[in-house]
Parts: C-alpha cells; sequence; structure tokens
C-alpha cells in the first residue's frame, strides 16, 4: 500500500477505504471555476460488494493497494462467471459478473485481457481498448445523405446497438471502442 494524490486515481485501481479494498468504477476530476479542485470517486467494496461513492480535494492524499496483474485469454461464460485462462500455465479463473459489467457484451473467445488479482481473487478487468464486431443490422442507405455528421443506427452481432457512418452496411466489420461503445472506423481485414 502507498499514498497517492486523488487526481492520479484512475477506474480500476484499487483503494484502502479504512482497511477495506474497493475498486474504483469511475473517477472523475471536477475543476469548478471558483472553488477548489475535487475527484469524485465511485467504487465497490472487494469484501460485499457495496457501491461507495468519495469526494477528495485533488491534492488529498489515498491509500492505493497494489495488484498482481495477469494478462489472461478469455474462454467462455457459465452460470458463476465468465471464465478466463493463463495462457502458460492454463491456470483457469473466473472472474464475476459484476467485476466485469456491462463490458461483458464485448469479450470475445480467446480475447486477451489484463485481470487485477487481489490475494488470489480477481478484482477488476482491463478489456482491450478496441473490439472488431460484424454490424447484422443497419438501415439501407439514403441517397443524398452525404454529410459527414449523420450517422444512422445499427446493431452488432453481440447485439449492442451504435450509431455508425451512412456508408456502413449489413455484414460489414467495424472496429468499437469499448470504453463508449461507438464507432471508430471500418474494419481493415
Amino acid at each position: 500500500m502507498t499514498k497517492v494524490i486523488a487526481s492520479s486515481i484512475r477506474k480500476g485501481n484499487v483503494l484502502d477505504l479504512d482497511g477495506k479494498l474497493a475498486v474504483v468504477m469511475h473517477a472523475e476530476n471536477i475543476h469548478p471555476g471558483k472553488g477548489t479542485p475535487v475527484t469524485h470517486l465511485e467504487m465497490r467494496r472487494i469484501a460485499d460488494g457495496v457501491k461507495v461513492t468519495e469526494r477528495y480535494r485533488t491534492t488529498d492524499q489515498v491509500e492505493r493497494a497494489y495488484l498482481d496483474e495477469q494478462d489472461l485469454n478469455y474462454l467462455y461464460e457459465d452460470e458463476q462467471g465468465f471464465v478466463f485462462m493463463h495462457p502458460e500455465s492454463f491456470e483457469q479463473v473466473t472472474v464475476s459478473k459484476d467485476v466485469i459489467g456491462d463490458q461483458s457484451i464485448y469479450l470475445q473467445e480467446n480475447m486477451k485481457c489484463s485481470v487485477s488479482l487481489f490475494d488470489g481473487n480477481p478484482v477488476a478487468i482491463e478489456l482491450p481498448a478496441r473490439v472488431t464486431l460484424e454490424i447484422v443490422e443497419a438501415d439501407p442507405v439514403v441517397k443524398g445523405q452525404t454529410a459527414s455528421s449523420s450517422y444512422k443506427p445499427a446493431i452488432l452481432s453481440n447485439g449492442a446497438r451504435i450509431m455508425v457512418p451512412p456508408h456502413i452496411g449489413t455484414g460489414t466489420r467495424v472496429v468499437v471502442s469499448i470504453a463508449d461503445g461507438t464507432y471508430v472506423e471500418r474494419a481493415k481485414d
């Protein structure tokens, strides 16, 4: 455990809150026009899963726990959660559904993810920044709709809805940003 300033805390970090570990789910630095800048943290306690919200001045010191981070490959989902495998030792780790959250729809077989372990238990996961998926349903192209700022709704192979440029049609493979679920570009493969 080491002390770090609150403004350096990011999503996925683990903090020690009075002896209880909590995973940061969302971190935001707020700089108002007047007054002191603050860091707003939404966390989930590891022991009992309770969500906690804290505000710190950006210069406050907080206890950060360091975890064992491992690159694991995603295998499958079962009733306990999502099963990952260590590529060298073939050891399997089950990550609960509340650790992954709504990012789970972007998991693909054999996807390499960074899993943070504390005392052998998975407490946080980081997926790749981008994923390639296929468009399974998209509105047809409207002739004359050439404005670069116009987007149309589409449904991906994982069931997620995104907005894509008008030239993207059904069957096209696209790159999607996992952080906010937005279209990045047409896949190059």
